[in-house]
């Protein structure tokens, strides 16, 4: 598997769980332990013998003792450890499950683990799937096989360079050892697994929309941010100011027209740009970010007579970031408009999560209605978001969209250093004393005064 980039992920999927991934690692390495930990022992896969392996059956009872739960929650503990990717299944791979029999597990390798926030990128992706298109002669399963021709058609012009990519991947791997194949195999699958889910699995790693922030930062407090400016004068402040906008005018201009969330104003505009639209395309998160995106998906909702849905999710991003004064009134109200008995805008969420939602508002907050939310926009994302990319309504929106002329900077000459500037004035004063007119009277009254001045009074002879 190719990770190329070192660049972090820091985005929303982290978000809720990043210190419940601490925590889950935590547990993970005390499993591990050689004396107190889950035992592990060769196993026989097949006709492969696999090293380190354990049972369903030993997790189970490992995670009760510790934790002194009853098997079903530990049951659950170890399904979630699943999900997350930090244990996989040897031979049911789509099953994201602990199983209470002799099914075989292994721990995965910290190098694949959450926590590591590697990007999850379609080129990594699309080797990953020519490489096991290689192996298996052609034959894959229907997801990935849909994947695999989307993937195809969508990166055709550097097709090569991941066949070429798989090939020496898929030679690689064949040099090693038959049991460290098949766990490699086994560890690369379950990656994909956790990060491209199959259709109708719950990601583990899908959180809904991302941030433009990282919300796993330290908080800057105020005094922190006034620091910096108390040892500088407002005059230096001001020319870094100036600097900034004189970047961001010149060039930097066309991409910020482009991804035009940076500058105040394009947000309302009546048209948008192309590459504004085709960032719609991206991910369904794209596409809500956008004021203008959401407006045309709200139009393509209500011709699907289910615009409540996003009408919802909006109402819920309102009761998020809202002012913390009426936050208990937007709740009632929310609960009255889609989810009582009887609503006007009634939406359609499972039992499970409603049993959630109406037992949290009980003492509403922030983040009661977060079950519903990821529920309606994974709806949304699954069903609605695909038809609107191929509904009349995006390809007109896409039709009337504009395309700026890109802008041609002219060559600026390098500013000069201060010290040339300096000797160039020095030259050009003395090139002006020169080509002016000259006083004879003047200077010779000049000399005739420092001639004066020179002369020295010869000493007095001492007297006999």
């Amino acid at each position: 598997m190719t990770i190329r980039n070192a660049i972090r992920d820091h985005g929303q999927r982290y978000r809720p769980r990043m210190v419940c991934l601490k925590k889950a690692e935590k547990v993970l390495l005390e499993m591990q332990d050689p004396r107190t930990g889950v035992k592990s022992q060769p196993q026989r896969l097949v006709i492969t013998t696999i090293p380190h392996a354990i049972t369903g059956e030993d997790i189970i009872a490992w995670l009760a003792d510790r934790f002194q739960v009853d098997p079903q929650e530990a049951r659950s503990f170890g399904s979630m450890l699943v999900a997350l990717g930090y244990i996989y299944p040897l031979q049911d791979h789509k099953r994201l499950v602990i199983k209470p029999d002799a099914s075989l597990y292994r721990f995965q390798t910290p190098y694949f683990w959450p926590t590591q926030q590697w990007p999850v990128e379609d080129t990594d992706y699309a080797i990953y799937l020519a490489k096991r298109n290689i192996r298996k002669k052609g034959i894959l399963e229907l997801h990935e096989q849909e994947q695999y021709n989307r993937l195809h058609k969508w990166m055709n012009h550097k097709w090569d360079f991941i066949v070429m990519q798989a090939k020496e991947q898929y030679r690689a791997a064949k040099e090693r050892k038959k049991p460290d194949r098949v766990v490699f195999e086994c560890q690369e699958r379950a990656y994909w697994v956790v990060h491209r889910p199959p259709p109708g699995t719950v990601s583990g790693m899908d959180y809904g929309l991302e941030r433009r922030i990282d919300p796993n930062a330290d908080e800057v407090t105020g005094e922190a941010l006034r620091d910096p400016y108390e040892h500088n004068s407002s005059q230096s402040a001001l020319v870094s100011q100036r600097s900034v906008v004189h970047v961001v005018s010149g060039r930097r201009f066309k991409y910020l027209a482009d991804f035009d969330d940076f500058l105040p104003g394009f947000n309302s505009v009546d048209v948008p740009t192309k590459m504004r639209v085709e960032r719609w395309t991206f991910s369904f998160g794209e596409l809500l970010s956008d004021p203008i995106g959401r407006d045309g998906f709200r139009l393509f909702l209500k011709k699907e007579f289910s615009s409540e849905n996003l009408a919802f999710w909006e109402s819920c991003e309102d009761l998020k970031w809202g002012a913390a004064a009426t936050m208990k009134e937007k709740a009632q109200q929310i609960y009255k408009t889609f989810l009582a008995r009887g609503a006007p805008r009634w939406i359609n969420i499972d039992g499970k999560t409603m049993e959630i939602t109406v037992s949290g508002l009980r003492h509403p907050h922030r983040y009661v209605l977060d079950a519903a939310q990821t529920h309606i926009y994974m709806l949304m994302k699954k069903d609605k978001y695909g038809r609107y990319i191929k509904s009349p309504v995006f390809k007109d929106t896409m039709k009337k969209a504009i395309a700026p002329e890109e802008h041609k900077f002219t060559n600026r000459r390098p500013s000069l250093s201060p010290i040339i500037l300096r000797q160039q004035e020095e030259e050009q004063r003395a090139k002006m004393a020169a080509s002016a007119p000259v006083d004879i009277t003047q200077v010779m009254s000049k000399l005739s005064q420092q001639g004066k001045e020179g002369k020295e009074v010869p000493p007095r002879r001492p007297s006999k």
